[in-house]
């Protein structure tokens, strides 16, 4: 099964989060500035909630995703605040013609204060274990 990791982070925990889940499934973890070039049966997608949504840049990237290209997005992140982005991004995922896994992973992250040390050592092992799972 062949696999990739993008995300989008503005405080630096989901690339964390992203770095944790390429390590444990073997490939890098990129920014979502880094294209979707070669066919992925998974993507696992990083992001969170900016202002009670997803962040423009996570919308435009999945629509631009080829769905001949992905097969299903995997979908992860943390959030001070709001619990799981999983409908928003599945609006979107929805709306380029690519399925969504039913699982995804999502914790806490730090946020002015709040959560402080978010993600920590347990959820970037929780997240490592959680692709590893989906990837068999």
């Amino acid at each position: 099964m062949k696999a990739a990791v993008r995300y989008y982070t503005k405080t630096g925990n989901t690339r964390k989060l992203a770095e944790a889940i390429g390590k444990a499934i073997g490939v890098e973890a990129l920014p979502l500035t880094a294209p979707i070039t070669e066919p992925v049966d998974l993507l696992f997608l990083g992001n969170s909630y900016y202002a009670f949504t997803i962040d423009p840049q996570v919308r435009e990237f999945i629509r631009g995703l080829d769905k001949n290209k992905v097969g299903k997005i995997v979908n992860f992140g943390s959030a001070a605040m709001l619990n799981s982005t999983y409908k928003k991004v599945r609006a979107e995922a929805e709306k380029a013609g690519i399925g969504m896994d039913e699982r995804e992973f999502h914790c806490r992250g730090e946020f002015k204060g709040i959560h402080k040390g978010k993600p920590d050592e347990s959820d970037l092992k929780a997240a490592a274990e959680f692709a590893r799972k989906i990837v068999g």
